[in-house]
């Protein structure tokens, strides 16, 4: 009788402590705003993680966090469930993102990198894909030369084993400067990407969604395209198979949605799911992120425990 395949998650990105300031107009130039600032762990790698634990995947985070909150993140992702490998930075700060978001839910953004634009090859060890069905890359950690190099190592050796790769493309202003082709050939290795509705025309080149995942899916093998409230579709080579719709959702903060859309696809994929079924748990998942603040979940909203139990139960009968 076969082992049941490995079911393990390795997520590499970024941990960040995120200041949010919610607030109802734009902030006025030389004087005082009023605002709700509140004080979150957050990073897109931290996030997805995160969300994929909670929604009962294996999930383990490789991320490089600073001397002055380093313990406090590695608190909160045992909380949520994750297993951190998390290197301290003894010279650095961790990252901080501002994230002013306003009455709509939309948000800018203010980044100092810290300790995670420094994660490297030095953080890496072969036995973080003991178990592991899924090794999982936030773009955000190639954006830097040492954590490019990380992301090269890291994926080289998933492939040795036969480990299937995804990567989220993170974000439109950094990828754009590191460049669409480099982007494309750096991660060739990788057999899924999940990028959102912008991340996509501009890898694709294409000026709708639904060409832009057929495009991206010829060269990945598969693209999912996050749509934000028009929900998501699935492409495989160069065809789209599944589409799910958005559940409806009062949008208080869209930090970290695309993060939880990521866990919930990634996590019902790992259970066994179908792409539709993956595709309608990552929906889920990110309408679950945008009715509340800071880009991690909350203890109390995980409906999907059950679906997900349902389909890990699928995969190994």
């Amino acid at each position: 009788m076969s082992a049941p395949p490995a079911t393990g998650l390795l997520v590499i990105g970024d941990v960040v402590t995120d200041v949010v300031a919610l607030h109802d107009g734009p902030p006025a130039t030389g004087t005082d705003t009023p605002a709700d600032i509140t004080l979150r762990p957050g990073g897109s790698g931290a996030n997805t993680a995160s969300w994929a634990a909670r929604l009962g995947a294996d999930t383990r985070l490789l991320a490089r966090a600073g001397y002055d909150t380093g313990e406090w993140h590695a608190a909160e992702l045992t909380k949520a469930g994750v297993r951190p490998h998390l290197r301290i930075d003894p010279g650095r700060p961790s990252a901080v993102v501002i994230a002013m978001v306003d009455a709509s839910g939309e948000r800018s953004m203010l980044t100092n990198r810290g300790a995670s634009g420094h994660i490297g090859v030095d953080d890496w060890a072969p036995d973080l894909l003991d178990g592991v069905g899924r090794l999982h890359l936030s773009a955000y950690t190639m954006f830097a030369g040492p954590g490019l190099e990380l992301a090269r190592l890291a994926m080289r050796e998933a492939a040795g084993r036969g480990i299937p790769v995804s990567v989220d493309p993170a974000s439109c202003g950094p990828l754009r400067e590191f460049g669409r082709e480099r982007f494309l050939r750096e991660t060739a290795p990788a057999a899924t990407v999940i990028p959102n509705r912008e991340e996509a025309l501009l890898l694709s080149g294409a000026s709708d969604p639904d060409t832009a995942g057929r495009v991206l899916s010829a060269r990945y093998g598969t693209a999912v395209v996050k749509l934000g409230a028009d929900g998501a579709l699935l492409a495989r080579e160069g065809r789209i198979v599944a589409r799910a719709p958005a559940p409806p959702a009062a949008v208080v903060d869209s930090t970290g949605a695309g993060d939880a859309f990521a866990a919930g696809f990634l996590a019902a994929t790992l259970a066994g799911g179908t792409p539709e079924e993956a595709l309608r748990t990552g929906c889920e998942a990110g309408a679950m992120a945008v009715a509340q603040v800071g880009g991690r979940p909350k203890s109390g909203n995980f409906t999907l425990l059950t679906p997900i139990a349902g389909l890990r139960r699928k995969l190994h009968h």
